[in-house]
């Protein structure tokens, strides 16, 4: 008998979306912008996490503007940290600067380390 998908232990059930997101988000507290010394997630450049019934995941993020310095190499390791996360069949990073990001889309943790509260 062939083995499916739904035999492999790795293979996240329907369920598992909201905890596989969670994941997902534990690996993006690990990316920083090289000049805020706050994680994208926290720093509010994460818009959107989608899973699809495939369990393929598109990210869409933003900088913290068009010129950033990193602007090629983010989305990159972005993308490539949610691949290797477990149970992500395929990984792909949406950029956008609608909206644009504000210092306000931080999270309350991210401003007071930055100073801003």
């Amino acid at each position: 008998m062939e083995a499916t998908e739904k035999d492999n232990p790795t293979t996240p059930t329907h369920t598992d979306k909201k905890e596989l997101e969670g994941r997902i988000i534990d690996i993006l507290r690990t990316v920083y912008d090289p000049e805020i010394p706050v994680d994208i997630y926290e720093l509010g450049l994460i818009y959107e996490i989608k899973i699809d019934d495939e369990y393929g995941v598109e990210v869409v993020m933003t900088l913290t503007s068009p010129s950033c310095p990193v602007a090629e190499s983010l989305p990159i390791e972005v993308e490539q940290k949610t691949n290797s996360v477990q149970g992500v069949r395929s990984a792909k990073v949406t950029l956008t600067f609608e909206p644009p990001w504000e210092k306000e889309m931080m999270s309350e943790a991210a401003q007071l380390e930055l100073g801003f509260m």
